[in-house]
């Protein structure tokens, strides 16, 4: 199992292998200032967003009917880092991809998980996608995925949410310490969400329904889902079927290039902390690099 540090990426981003994982980390942009690196502190002013390149009509429509200009910024540099990187991954240029929506498991209407359309044939190429206040991931994989974000909840919204919770889930976030509820409970909730999506049902299927607790052997059988580092302010999670990834690289994306900047897919961003830590998950047994590349 690979447990060395994730090495220089290649100017652009090729396909994971089989039992590889990357996730990309992106800041959203204040509206109306430039995209910062995801140290760069946030002062919070009113104005416009930059306007990404490269989204499509529809996409542009949906940005555009968020009323909040802060919640504009991050459905388009989501969307925009998500063509960039499959962009990359796919070597087809960003505007050009076309994506659907499979069949949803539930009822077989279109409305299951996205999909991007692949020219040419070639292996398949797994995506999710996911933005909460403050940091959107996007999780590329050669086999279905999901991944959730979210940063933590107030006190009093995880009392709220608690209910929604599978009993087992329930009881361990009781019996957290209260300093450390508000994390358990983001634990929870993006293992949760990450596993839906990747089930392809999302939120129709009740989230209590399946237990994503701290005991492996009450979870869902034939599945992996994996906490992810995601900074002391969001949690973070990914699903895959089948077996636990063998490596999963989480990354930072240069925060100008979904912006139309010229730097490299997983470049140094000033600031960032140099090189990366190589952990050993220990709900997983799989390795987790994180890296500022």
């Amino acid at each position: 199992m690979d447990t060395a540090h994730a090495p220089a990426p290649d100017p652009v981003p090729t396909r994971p292998a089989p039992g590889h994982v990357d996730v990309w980390l992106v800041r959203p942009p204040l509206p109306g200032r430039p995209p910062a690196d995801h140290h760069t502190p946030r002062p919070s002013g009113p104005s416009h967003a930059p306007q990404p390149p490269g989204l499509s009509s529809a996409e542009l429509r949906r940005a555009a009917s968020f009323a909040r200009p802060a919640d504009r910024a991050a459905y388009a540099t989501a969307h925009t880092a998500l063509r960039q990187l499959l962009g990359g991954y796919l070597d087809r240029p960003p505007a050009a991809l076309t994506f659907v929506r499979e069949p949803c498991p539930g009822c077989a209407g279109p409305h299951g998980r996205p999909a991007v359309v692949q020219a040419g044939g070639g292996p398949p190429l797994h995506f999710s996608l996911a933005h909460s206040r403050g940091l959107i991931a996007v999780a590329v994989a050669p086999r279905v995925i999901g991944v959730d974000v979210e940063r933590l909840p107030s006190p009093e919204t995880v009392e709220a949410c608690a209910r929604a919770l599978h009993p087992g889930e329930q009881a361990e976030l009781a019996a957290a310490p209260p300093g450390e509820r508000r994390a358990h409970f983001g634990r929870l909730w993006t293992r949760k969400e990450a596993y839906l999506k990747a089930l392809g049902t999302g939120l129709s299927r009740h989230p209590r329904t399946d237990y994503l607790g701290s005991d492996l052997r009450r979870r869902p059988a034939r599945w992996a889902v994996l906490d992810l580092p995601a900074g002391p302010e969001h949690a973070a999670a990914i699903a895959v079927p089948g077996d636990r990834p063998d490596h999963v690289t989480v990354r930072w994306l240069p925060a100008g290039l979904p912006y139309g900047g010229d730097t490299p897919y997983g470049e140094d961003v000033p600031g960032a902390n140099p090189g990366g830590t190589a952990t050993r998950s220990p709900r997983s047994g799989s390795t987790i690099t994180r890296s500022s590349r």
